[in-house]
Order: structure tokens, then sequence, then C-alpha cells
């Protein structure tokens, strides 16, 4: 183990903040680390499936 640190890809960051989340520049520097790294992640929780959705539609229905 060199103990050498890798190299901040920010090529990377830099194509998947401006394109895949469609930020500007200035958004981009004005986040902080965590905010970049949730934003890039993939989501915690799975999609609603049908239960689910039976049990919103029964608590919040159309009017």
């Amino acid at each position: 183990m060199s103990g050498a640190a890798e190299p901040f890809p920010w090529d990377e960051v830099l194509h998947l903040a401006l394109s895949r989340l469609r930020w500007s520049p200035d958004a981009l520097w004005r986040a902080t680390p965590r905010e970049l790294a949730l934003a890039l992640a993939p989501p915690a929780r799975t999609a609603l499936e049908r239960p689910g959705l039976d049990v919103l539609m029964r608590m919040f229905p159309d009017r």
C-alpha cells in the first residue's frame, strides 16, 4: 500500500452534476459534499407498490 490518495474525480462529478442532475455550475459549487452525494446516490426506497397506493387512496380520496 503506497498511502497515496486517489485524486478527486472532478471530471465525473462535473459531468454528472451538469448533465444528469441538470444543476447549474453555481448550484454545483454551492452544494456541500453531502448534498452532492445524496443527489447522486440511488433512491433509498423502492417504488410504491399497489397495496401502498391503495392505502393512500383510501386515506386521501379524490373529491
